[in-house]
């Protein structure tokens, strides 16, 4: 892969899903020209087409030249939305592979995360977008986070408060959204079974109902998924609407369905997901993960 990163220089913005604020966009770039950081932004960050950041090809041919551009220290994502499934098969990975850019988003990221892993074995970032750069206010440990992953020269490890049985495993680690992950099951773009065996899944949602999150966690359980991993990850779920049928069915009986169904540790409290506090979680990268006494720890090899 790419060399190990002392500094980042140059950051490439892209939109490969939904349109973006141009003011949250121009307040992420201060962010990084305040660091001595240079912003190259894509043209679909300044488009608009339907809910998209301008057209498929637009978007597509973009995502692809920024990947590969190699006088970009990294990649990030403008934002989530709805949109990268509709060009995954207009995306050259091996090209991208070949380039070795650290890339990072999250949410509708994830379709990218996966059909990268599935069909080039790459590794990229499961992290923040454009967006929480551009945040008021920024939340500090998070891009600090993201930081200090693309700038390790040695091995990374990351800590958090956890909830779950005692684990010591190590093994690939895949996942993100929820519905997305779900969305891409039976489809070129998902890990192949080679990939999934023995390995570390992590999982986050939003805005869906308790129910929805169930029924998505039931149907990785009926298709094989889940039952080769060595532990599955939960991170936030919040806001999960209440519905009117829901008769007391929350969250936490969607969680205990899937560890009740599930013979290998799920582990809560990874702070990830359409929260403000991100942990940046390389998808495709082999990983060590221990939890002990309510502390879970995470680490990984130098990846750049």
């Amino acid at each position: 892969m790419a060399r190990g990163l002392r500094a980042l220089r140059r950051v490439g913005i892209v939109a490969p899903s939904g349109f973006v604020d141009g003011e949250v966009l121009e307040r992420a770039a201060r962010w990084f020209a305040a660091r001595g950081m240079q912003v190259q932004a894509g043209e679909s960050c300044f488009e608009r087409h339907l809910r998209f950041a301008g057209t498929d090809d637009l978007r597509a041919a973009e995502l692809q030249r920024f990947a590969t551009d190699r006088s970009l220290d990294c990649v990030l994502a403008a934002r989530g939305g709805y949109g990268l499934t509709r060009i995954l098969d207009r995306l050259d990975y091996d090209a991208i592979a070949a380039a070795g850019r650290p890339i990072c988003g999250y949410s509708d990221f994830t379709a990218f995360n996966l059909a990268y892993l599935a069909r080039a074995g790459g590794i990229s970032l499961h992290g923040p977008a454009a967006t929480d750069f551009g945040a008021q206010p920024p939340h500090v440990e998070t891009l600090e986070n993201l930081l200090a992953v693309l700038q390790a020269r040695t091995d990374y490890e990351t800590r958090f408060g956890a909830a779950g049985p005692d684990v010591e495993a190590s093994g690939l680690l895949w996942g993100g959204n929820l519905a997305l992950v779900c969305a891409l099951l039976g489809t070129p773009y998902f890990p192949a079974p080679a990939q999934r065996r023995g390995s570390i899944v992590f999982l986050e949602d939003v805005s869906e109902p308790a129910y929805k999150v169930e029924r998505m966690f039931l149907q990785l359980i009926q298709a094989g998924v889940l039952d080769r991993c060595k532990a599955v990850l939960l991170g936030s779920f919040e806001p999960v609407p209440a519905q009117v049928n829901d008769n007391g069915f929350t969250l936490q009986h969607a969680i205990d369905t899937l560890r009740q169904r599930l013979a290998v540790p799920v582990i809560t409290g990874l702070p990830f997901g359409h929260v403000s506090h991100k942990l940046t979680l390389p998808v495709g990268a082999r990983v060590r993960l221990r939890v002990a006494d309510g502390t879970a720890a995470l680490g990984w090899s130098r990846l750049y």
